[in-house]
Order: C-alpha cells, then sequence, then structure tokens
C-alpha cells in the first residue's frame, strides 16, 4: 500500500511541475511588454506561494492525522498485550 501512495504522490507532483512549467512558459512567451510581463509573473509567483502554503498545509494535517493513528494502534496494541 506504501508503494501504491508513493506513486499517486509522484503523479500528482508531475501535474504540479508540468504546470507550473507550462504556465511559466506561457507567461513569458506571451507577447506582451516586459513591464506587463513582470506584473504577472508577480502575480503567478504570488498565486502558487498561495497555493504551496495551503498544500503544505493539508500535507501538515495529513501527516499528525496519519501519527495520531499509528500512536493509537501501538497504544491499543501494547495495553492489550
Amino acid at each position: 500500500m506504501a508503494d501504491n501512495d508513493n506513486k499517486t504522490g509522484a503523479v500528482v507532483m508531475a501535474f504540479i511541475l508540468g504546470g507550473i512549467v507550462g504556465a511559466a512558459l506561457g507567461i513569458v512567451f506571451a507577447p506582451t511588454s516586459g513591464k506587463e510581463t513582470r506584473k504577472r509573473i508577480n502575480g503567478w509567483m504570488d498565486d502558487a506561494l498561495e497555493k504551496s502554503k495551503d498544500t503544505f498545509e493539508k500535507v501538515q494535517e495529513e501527516l499528525k492525522h496519519r501519527k495520531d493513528q499509528f500512536v493509537q494502534a501501538v497504544t491499543k496494541h501494547t495495553t492489550n498485550a
């Protein structure tokens, strides 16, 4: 099951990375002035930073949940032994 989680994580990361690269290339090669391009890049970076923070918080919550499950299972196992 852990192997399946790793594959899922790799697929999600590939999609995220592809989206980031595609967005960056779209912004850089779009026919706009340098000032407008810089403004769009700054906006895009702000959005990416916010999404990264949201993703980090979700991962943090999931890890806490899994840790709690693990501690609960170990406690249950040791009290029954």
